[in-house]
């Protein structure tokens, strides 16, 4: 089985409404229980607001630490889910279930090698 990480991209601004957060929640909750029961759930997570982000880029034998994000954009990464999959197209009908569950724009990436 391969690995596979479902990216998850999130509009900036303000939060949706509580009901509507809730019922999406809701709905990523059904698709986590499904990956456990079908064993392919490895790992998942929201992440923080891009603002938190902390960059660090070599200059020379130096690193230079600033303030994130890394790139400015209208999306940014909201959150990640890394399942094993026999292949691609079980990974895409999962990251279909995220799409229609969430509202997002969702990537779906192998990991590289035979994991």
């Amino acid at each position: 089985m391969k690995q596979y990480l479902i990216s998850m991209y999130q509009p900036t601004g303000g939060q949706p409404d509580p009901e509507f957060l809730a019922e999406v929640m809701r709905k990523v909750g059904v698709i986590h229980d499904d990956l456990v029961a079908a064993g392919s759930w490895v790992f998942g997570n929201g992440l923080h607001a891009p603002e938190t982000a902390t960059v660090l880029r070599p200059r020379g034998d130096e690193v230079l630490i600033t303030d994130g994000p890394f790139a400015e954009g209208k999306e940014y990464l909201g959150g990640v889910t890394v399942i094993t999959a026999p292949d691609l197209d079980a990974a895409l009908e999962w990251g279909r279930r995220y799409a229609l569950a969430t509202t997002l724009p969702i990537e779906v990436r192998p990991f590289r090698g035979d994991v």
